[in-house]
């Protein structure tokens, strides 16, 4: 399972189907043939590692043999066929599972292998395999993405000047970290506020050692939040990357359309007004916080009005990890409440 696990971490780390590996083992041990899934419409792991088997000289004859992947193998024809179907006709006759696929369209392969006669094993270095798709298995298991809220402050919580300039609070490494970040989800949301304010490009891009930039090879869905009309020269919508406005203000119908676009890992950029509404919804999974070491005494926080009216009512969150970029602090927290 440690190296079907080194497997799927292989696929990439967005999109909407999981990063999944598979192994599979002979009857002595022996490795008859691995693979992983690398990305929406391609082979799932468990037939990849079958056509790794087959191009092995001597090793094509998988009769009894033992399937080790991160994820229960799907049971329905979507992209692909199912991974049931491959399994049972290789005559694969035990397969190990990392954890259960909560995806009410995949779930239920366990089941079919079993009532074929397949001894299937799950929960299998679970922790591990939930983890690697952590943004995957909590979408299609609460019906929503996963939410990210990032903001970048100084010391004493502003987000802008008393003169509404941003740019640029922290240092490049910090904002290298960011579009690092932004290339690992598949959305991008910011308000109408901020994409007005500050024309926001919202891509990812990454910069060489003579300063020029480039864009990044994966660029997440570019949504702007809110029903306020956007200029047809504004950044957010040019074709640098695929863009999206959803003409509300209402977090849960926004979420939800998201979802129906199959977005796992929605990665929230604010401004102030649209971070205060995704954390009175209660739906933020992750908080990372960029702090540079600055102080402005005025100007625009972070965070809007959340009607708190006492310290007793503060929004909580655990500490997950700090670490230092560049000159600049990024933290990162989850929620003491559990998200809906």
């Amino acid at each position: 399972m440690g190296r079907a696990l080194e497997l799927a971490a292989l696929g990439p780390v967005h999109g909407p189907n999981p990063r999944v590996g598979c192994v599979l083992l002979g009857a002595d041990g022996r490795d008859l043939g691995e693979g992983h899934h690398r990305g929406a419409g391609t082979a799932h792991a468990e037939v990849a590692a079958i056509e790794d088997a087959a191009g092995r000289a001597g090793s094509a004859d998988l009769r009894g043999a033992t399937a080790v992947v991160t994820l229960e193998p799907c049971s329905h024809s979507g992209r692909t066929p199912p991974c049931t179907d491959a399994l049972l006709a290789a005559g694969i006759v035990r397969v190990v599972v990392g954890v259960a696929d909560p995806n009410p369209v995949a779930t239920g392969g366990a089941g079919v292998l079993r009532a074929a006669g397949v001894e299937v094993v799950i929960g299998v270095q679970a922790g591990r395999s939930r983890a690697l798709n952590r943004t995957y298995l909590h979408a299609v298991g609460h019906g929503r993405p996963f939410v990210t809220l990032k903001w970048a402050a100084t010391l004493d919580g502003r987000v802008a000047a008393a003169d509404g300039s941003s740019r640029w609070i922290t240092g490049p490494q910090a904002r290298e970290d960011v579009h690092r970040r932004r290339g690992a989800s598949d959305a991008v949301l910011v308000g109408t506020g901020t994409a007005l304010l500050d024309d926001p490009w919202l891509t990812t891009r990454t910069t060489a050692p003579d300063g020029t930039t480039r864009l990044g090879a994966h660029q997440p869905l570019r949504v702007v939040l809110g029903e306020r009309d956007l200029p047809p020269a504004a950044r957010v919508i040019d074709d640098a990357a695929p863009s999206l406005q959803l003409r509300t203000r209402d977090v849960g119908a926004a979420l939800a359309e998201l979802d129906r676009r199959e977005v796992r890992h929605l990665w929230v950029e604010g401004g102030p007004v649209v971070a205060a509404a995704f954390l009175r919804a209660g739906v933020v999974d992750e908080l990372v916080t960029y702090l540079a070491p600055a102080v402005l005494g005025s100007g625009a926080a972070a965070v809007g009005d959340l009607g708190v009216a006492g310290v007793a009512g503060a929004l909580r969150f655990h500490l997950s990890d700090v670490a230092r970029v560049g000159g600049d602090v990024v933290l990162t927290s989850t929620p003491e409440k559990e998200p809906v």
